[in-house]
């Protein structure tokens, strides 16, 4: 029998307010009723209230026209009959969205004295208004670029410009920048850090800003976070340095697993991340560098409904058969199914499957050398996925290597891109839980059915946040499976009306289990026409499904 069941996200998304709608029913008799429940109690506009900094220049601050002193000022305006005494403007300003900013505008002039205030945003374009005495006002404003700029404010009166205040801001969203695939920690070895294993409850940091070619100011970073040599079952979190840890984890992994896991991590203010060990025993920890996000210019992230690029198994995108040991294959992303030919990066999911023996891969972008980083690690007889954010080479290309002394087969699904003039611009969260559907005083219908999808709406309210990134884990497993995520092709109302179809899941996959596993994998999730993601559990045993949210990216 197929199930469909509704997470319903009470939550302000940039500023926009969630829906809680009641129980939907089932399009026929032969499927469940869909079950409406609200989401955990989450808040992610106070999630991404970091990211709305609050920018002041006070009244004091406020310049009258060079060459002109106060009392000159004042005896022209009173000759002119104007103003008396000296106008000024205090300026406050907050970012609200990925590019938009409010200002407030706190002018003091004399009662009913006429002026007005002219605005220069600091890209070419003006607002203007007119008052007749003291006045507060606020004024939106959407930048076409994230970055820097200067607001300037010009008081004009009859006898020309009485004062100006200018106020520097920076858009709350941030940028991608792709960086070649670096090792920047590895326990180990002692690259980036001691050479020990991370102790039991024990935290280990990364230097991100200003390591390498990295620069200062990085807003958040891509990480592929690997746990190995494990002696007892645990898991991973990564965080922002000086913040509070988060209850949510990124990597879990049980004794003697080595386990990768992409994470997209905001960057504290001192350049630093930390990686807690939250098993019984020590760990160690290695973390490679794929790209990282700043408030400048450079590419944004576009969501593409998920496809197969490639699958070796039956020769879509390379030549048929596995890839043998120690050699490598390129595959053109640029030019192809959607993605642009001067895209930057692409978003992907990279399963291995038939391995013969113990191994690991390497994504990396064509034209270079194979770097000494991984992506993803399996064991022979494994099927094992990983998400992969990796700069695209010179000719559109992006290489796959296997390390291991013989053959696999390689699965890469694309879910979006990254490329400079698109409009999605990060906001990074901090760290909620959507969904545990372990949780009964959250959520009452029980694991997720074999073959059955929850459908969860994101940005039904909110069009212009068009993807999110999330940490999918599966635990609980009665069998062997793999789950896709993909959007929705009915709206909200159309479940609501009982008019919603059944959806047809793409041929991709996100991550996949066998018998008692728990594993995790970030989806960068894109919400499609209608704001809504399906969680599809494509095994015919029951699941437990945890879903937490990390960031979103945003188009205004």
């Amino acid at each position: 029998m197929r199930n469909r069941r509704l997470v319903v996200s009470a939550a302000v998304i940039a500023a926009g307010v969630g829906l809680v709608p009641g129980i939907a029913q089932a399009d026929d008799p032969a499927k469940s009723d869909a079950h409406g429940v609200s989401a955990p109690d989450v808040d992610l506009g106070k999630a991404a209230a970091s990211n709305f900094s609050t920018f002041t220049s006070p009244a004091e601050r406020t310049v009258r026209p060079a060459g002109k002193g106060k009392a000159q000022a004042q005896a022209q305006a009173q000759a002119q009959g104007t103003l008396a005494t000296e106008p000024t403007v205090g300026l406050t300003a907050k970012g609200t969205s990925a590019r938009g900013i409010s200002l407030d505008l706190a002018v003091s002039v004399d009662p009913d004295a006429q002026i007005s205030a002219y605005i220069e945003w600091g890209e070419g374009s003006t607002d203007v208004f007119d008052s007749d005495g003291p006045t507060h006002q606020t004024v939106a404003h959407s930048y076409s670029e994230i970055g820097s700029y200067t607001i300037k404010v010009t008081l004009k009166d009859a006898s020309g410009v009485r004062g100006t205040n200018t106020l520097a801001v920076v858009t709350p969203g941030s940028d991608f920048t792709p960086y070649t695939p670096t090792r920047l920690l590895d326990t180990r070895n002692g690259t980036g850090g001691p050479k020990a294993k991370v102790p039991a409850y024990g935290t280990t940091r990364v230097k991100i800003s200003g390591n390498g070619d990295i620069p200062a100011g990085v807003t958040a970073v891509v990480l592929n976070v690997t746990a190995t040599n494990t002696t007892s079952g645990g898991h991973v979190t990564v965080w922002p340095e000086g913040s509070e840890r988060p209850i949510t984890s990124n990597v879990n992994f049980a004794k003697g697993q080595t386990v990768p896991n992409l994470v997209i991590v905001p960057v504290a203010k001192n350049g630093y991340v930390d990686l807690y060990n939250g098993g019984w025993e020590s760990v160690d920890l290695i973390a490679d560098i794929t790209g990282y996000f700043t408030r400048t210019t450079s590419s944004g992230y576009t969501p593409l409904n998920p496809s197969r690029f490639v699958d070796t198994r039956n020769g879509t995108g390379t030549v048929q058969g596995q890839v043998r040991g120690q050699t490598t294959f390129g595959t053109k992303f640029a030019g192809r199914d959607g993605i642009p030919d001067d895209a930057t990066a692409v978003a992907l999911n990279v399963t291995v499957t038939n391995p013969r023996e113990d191994g690991h891969l390497t994504v990396f972008p064509s034209g270079g050398t194979v770097p000494i980083t991984s992506n993803v690690n399996f064991r022979a007889g494994q099927t094992v996925a990983n998400s992969v954010i990796v700069p695209i080479g010179p000719d559109g290309s992006v290489n796959f290597r296997n390390g291991a002394w013989n053959g696999t087969d390689v699965i890469v699904d694309v879910v979006g891109y990254y490329r400079v003039g698109s409009r999605g611009a990060y906001m990074p969260f901090v760290p909620e839980r959507l969904l545990d559907t372990r949780d009964s005083s959250k959520w009452s219908s029980g694991p997720l059915e074999g073959q059955g999808y929850i459908y969860m709406p994101l940005s039904t309210q909110q069009p212009s946040n068009t993807a999110y990134v999330l940490n999918t884990t599966v635990t609980n497993t009665r069998g062997e499976g793999y789950l896709t995520v993909a959007p929705d092709p009915n709206t909200l109302n159309a479940y609501k009306a009982g008019l919603d179809t059944w959806p047809t899941p793409p041929n991709s996959s996100n991550l996949n289990w066998k018998r008692a596993e728990t594993v995790p994998n970030l989806v960068q999730a894109g919400m499609g026409n209608n704001g809504i993601v399906d969680f599809w559990n494509r095994g015919w045993d029951d699941i437990d499904l945890v879903v937490d949210i990390f960031g979103g990216y945003q188009m205004n």
